[in-house]
């Protein structure tokens, strides 16, 4: 491993990674974890892959569906471990997770499934989320699963805009 940058040895990438998933609004994919910890010299795809697999095989991360998850003994040991990594890889860590916690939020406040109804149509059932609560929830039978692909990634682009448009017809003042 080259000797370049604040991260020297596995055991400062194993921290980093605890680090940057302890911030984490949610689970990171492991393509994005990876650009992540890869962003610091002196970090190879060989390295981070080893240091992520032991992780995991020690309880401190999980990989599920939806990417790497820290667990509870992962939490108390990025916590123990924090003060070791340089003030300046924390901001760059913080910073960097920015848009990427953004993109987490987002994608847990918005969502959108699938699923078979009577004589094979497709339910697409789409919701969006705020801090609080649900906000608004519709099911759309569709004759096909291209339609409901469709409903769903155009309710993922713009679900303010039906929720804003629902809001204007059902408030507006009928008139004669």
């Amino acid at each position: 491993m080259a000797e370049q940058g604040f991260i020297h040895n596995k055991l400062d990438i194993k921290m980093l990674e605890l680090y940057l998933l302890d911030r984490a609004a949610g689970p990171i994919v492991p393509d994005t974890l990876a650009d992540l910890v890869m962003e610091h010299q002196g970090v190879s795809y060989f390295d981070f892959a080893e240091a992520t697999a032991e992780l995991v095989e020690n309880g401190n991360l999980e990989l599920g569906q939806e990417g790497y998850r820290i667990t509870d003994k992962g939490r108390v040991n990025s916590q123990a471990c924090e003060s070791s990594l340089p003030f300046s890889v924390r901001r760059h860590c913080d910073q960097s997770l920015i848009p990427v916690n953004a993109a987490l939020r987002r994608q847990a406040q918005v969502k959108g499934e699938k699923r078979s109804g009577p004589d094979g149509a497709v339910m697409a059932r789409m919701s969006l989320d705020d801090d609080k609560g649900n906000l608004l929830t519709v099911e759309l039978l569709c004759p096909s699963e291209e339609q409901a692909d469709r409903l769903i990634g155009g309710f993922r682009k713009r679900p303010e805009k039906l929720y804003h448009t629902i809001l204007s017809v059902l408030s507006e003042e009928e008139t004669s």
